[in-house]
């Protein structure tokens, strides 16, 4: 497309100076109009703004455009675009100066707000004042601090400064549930997610997303079990161990995420034990789950970790007819990957602890196994009279199952 005025940017350029690869090829057409890239036969896919996809290389192409705060929220925006519209004013509607470069294409960059060196100092940091107009961005620089804190980057403070007056200015309250969890999903799939949930609070927008985890800071728990104390750094502690455990699997960074918001109601006078806090959970796991509209799969898989995390952690001294009990109800013959879920989550439960992050977990392997005892009893191993009911079988497979957790041998070791 050699008559068109183009530019790779955003991720693209950003991943390769940072030596990364696997970002989407975006690009910017400038002083193009829709019938002229049409006309060149690319395919026009945007609903809001001009973007069109290369007709052989299906890349996404957008015509530079600007945009203007009209309204609340992250829908408020009028956007220009046609031939005047430069480069530079194009990059600087973007979020952050290290997704404001392009590259043209004989490789030679334009950085017009310093994006280059924020990616040298490691630096995140907002292009414009405009950033303020749009509050899904807060999300989004979470989310890039889930990313990119284990490369060494830091917010800057004139930007965190910025985020705080957003959340003051209440533009957090109009951000609606679907694109607070799409943002939230991509967050806990990253290499630290307890960096999304860290920044959110720094700012103040952690109270009013997700007030059943803010509540957890400042609530101490018993030092002799979480040397740490404090619930909110352990649950930072367990993120950072469920990514450890599960890289790049959000749904056992979700589970981790809620598995302890019981201790957050906690009454005074019984702190810093926490009885009761894995059923007193339950419904706040719903109520977030609910709220964020979070698919089926994630609402039950953290609801059941919740739950019966507790039972995991004492798994080795378990009668088998209890452990049989606990796949049961995860309804692990069933959804065998539920079990494995549960168990990432459970086991950064246990390594999420200041100085423990090392720690065996004998209790996954225990499971695992016992599950494959039982999972493996069939017809065969049942004892049934010729005319057996749909009852009998049960309370036989039951009892079959049970014998086979029984022959699993357990490590001479308690639960920690």
């Amino acid at each position: 497309m050699e008559s068109l005025e183009v530019y790779l940017v955003g991720g693209a350029v950003r991943d390769r100076l940072l030596g990364r690869g696997g970002s989407d090829r975006d690009h910017v057409v400038v002083g193009a109009t829709p019938e002229r890239m049409l006309e060149l036969g690319f395919k026009l896919v945007g609903r809001d703004f001009p973007v069109f996809l290369h007709p052989v290389t299906h890349e996404e192409f957008a015509l530079a455009r600007t945009e203007r705060k009209s309204g609340r929220g992250y829908h408020g925006f009028t956007f220009l675009a046609d031939p005047s519209v430069t480069l530079e004013e194009d990059l600087a509607r973007r979020d952050l100066t290290i997704n404001a470069i392009a590259e043209h294409h004989d490789g030679s960059l334009v950085d017009p707000y310093g994006g280059v060196r924020d990616i040298e100092a490691r630096v995140l940091r907002h292009v414009s004042p405009a950033f303020a107009e749009d509050p899904v961005r807060i999300l989004r620089i979470a989310r890039f601090a889930a990313r990119f804190t284990p490369l060494g980057f830091t917010i800057a403070d004139e930007t965190l400064e910025l985020m705080r007056s957003m959340v003051v200015d209440g533009e957090v309250d109009h951000l609606v549930s679907e694109r607070v969890w799409a943002e939230m999903q991509r967050a806990l799939a990253e290499p630290a997610p307890q960096a999304f949930v860290s920044t959110l609070r720094s700012c103040g927008a952690l109270a009013r997303l997700l007030p059943e985890v803010e509540s957890l800071y400042g609530v101490p728990q018993r030092a002799e079990y979480h040397p740490e104390v404090d619930t909110g750094v352990h649950l930072e502690l367990v993120l950072a161990q469920a990514a450890r455990l599960a890289p790049g699997d959000a749904l056992v960074a979700y589970c981790a995420l809620t598995h302890d918001l019981g201790k957050g109601v906690t009454e005074a006078e019984l702190l810093p034990k926490h009885h009761g806090h894995d059923a007193a959970g339950v419904p706040l796991v719903d109520a977030v789950s609910q709220r964020l509209k979070v698919p089926t799969e994630f609402a039950r898989a953290a609801r059941l970790v919740c739950r019966w995390h507790l039972l995991a952690h004492t798994a080795l001294t378990l009668k088998p007819s209890t452990v049989l009990s606990l796949f049961d109800r995860l309804d692990a013959f069933r959804r065998p990957s539920t079990l494995e879920v549960f168990l990432h989550a459970c086991e950064a439960d246990q390594r999420g602890r200041l100085g423990r992050e090392e720690r065996p977990y004998p209790q996954a392997g225990f499971l695992r196994a016992a599950f494959s005892a039982a999972r493996a009893v069939g017809a065969r191993d049942l004892v049934l009279p010729p005319d057996a009911d749909g009852l009998l079988i049960s309370q036989a497979l039951q009892r079959a199952r049970t014998r086979a957790i029984a022959s699993v041998p357990r490590p001479d070791v308690t639960a920690g």
